[in-house]
């Protein structure tokens, strides 16, 4: 019901401020999330099958749902019923904490854009954990949970931060991201150094063995980061015993939103990380980068300026496993994961692979 309804109410959610008009989305997919007579009267079951096996799970689609959409562990469930294979929620923080001011999320509608500095707002990792205990999963849901430092937390102890919400949600999550990416959180960025990185891997394994958890790990990282820091991760990925990377978070450049933006529109929205088309294009060289770095290693993780199948499959056979939209799906609606899938499985049939784990980093090879 909503997918056929969205053409039809997109120009008035388009017509309010980004920021409410996702909490208004959020409402709706809340009340979905809570109960499966709802969900399925408005969202219909999972469709479009395309099991993957994958960190230690069977996704039944590639397509994820990224972080950043669902940051308070309430929508998981309706996004699940909507097509994709895998819910990130977060990014969660061990402390509550609202966010930047407001206004902090923009849309560049004519180039299909985002630009956000929310500043991990969310209700902290003890209410998350609360949530999700609350509601539990749909069968078949691989629930990610994205987990970043909190504001009021000094860089210098960066890595208990991380850790308390390891101890938290370690026992609730598929599988764990350490978020070192995000642009709108002062001096997060500076923690993707290996100096930085190595401790706090080290803190969140240690939280985890603590409470008896052992979810895969994974990092997200920027793909603002030079080539050479790029390969310093990879090799920290490597040598730390990573599960997987996530490439990208969103960006801090500007130049790639060519002639469709205003400039001095642009800049005046203010700081902010950039995302979807415009950071395609590094975003998928970071990729690329990582998988002649590591090869078939670690399950890489693709997001960043994905809204067609044609693009899932091109990071696909770039080295990805698995893929991440988020801002494709405020553009592209509640179809998209199902498009998405479809359109992979019948690239995989044209292209002649009968297994998943052919096609990825078909290219690299």
């Amino acid at each position: 019901m909503l997918e056929a309804l969205y053409p039809l109410v997109r120009p008035l959610f388009f017509s309010l401020d980004a920021e409410r008009a996702h909490t208004l989305v959020a409402s709706m997919l809340a009340l979905a999330h809570r109960s499966s007579a709802v969900r399925s009267a408005m969202l219909g079951a999972p469709s479009e099958r395309l099991p993957v096996s994958a960190l230690g799970h069977t996704f039944s689609s590639p397509v994820m749902m990224a972080a950043g959409f669902d940051k308070h562990a309430s929508m998981y469930n309706a996004l699940y019923a909507l097509g994709f294979g895998a819910v990130e929620v977060g990014t969660i923080t061990a402390q509550a904490q609202p966010g930047n001011e407001r206004p902090r999320l923009f849309r560049l509608v004519e180039d299909r854009a985002l630009i956000n500095r929310m500043g991990f707002n969310n209700h902290g990792a003890a209410a998350a954990r609360a949530a999700i205990a609350a509601t539990p999963r749909a069968p078949g849901l691989v629930l990610g949970v994205n987990i970043g430092k909190s504001k009021a937390c000094p860089v210098e102890r960066a890595a208990d931060d991380y850790a308390e919400s390891a101890r938290l949600l370690g026992s609730l999550a598929d599988y764990l991201v350490v978020n070192v990416s995000s642009p709108n959180t002062p001096g997060l960025r500076s923690l993707q150094s290996v100096d930085a990185l190595e401790p706090i891997i080290a803190a969140v394994r240690a939280s985890l063995a603590e409470v008896g958890a052992s979810p895969p790990l994974l990092v997200k990282i920027a793909p603002d980061l030079a080539d050479e820091d790029v390969d310093a991760v990879a090799d920290l990925a490597l040598r730390a015993g990573l599960d997987g990377l996530v490439a990208t978070n969103t960006t801090i450049a500007r130049d790639g939103l060519g002639l469709r933006a205003d400039a001095a529109a642009v800049a005046a929205l203010g700081a902010g990380g950039l995302s979807g088309p415009p950071v395609r294009a590094r975003s998928l060289a970071v990729l690329q980068r990582l998988r002649a770095r590591v090869g078939s290693k670690l399950v890489l993780i693709a997001a960043g300026g994905i809204e067609s199948a044609d693009q899932a499959w091109q990071s696909v056979r770039a080295g990805a496993t698995l893929v991440q939209v988020y801002t494709g799906f405020v553009y592209g609606g509640p179809g998209l994961a199902r498009r998405l899938t479809q359109g992979l499985r019948d690239r995989m049939a044209r292209d002649g692979f009968d297994a998943w784990e052919d096609a990825v980093g078909a290219d690299a090879r």
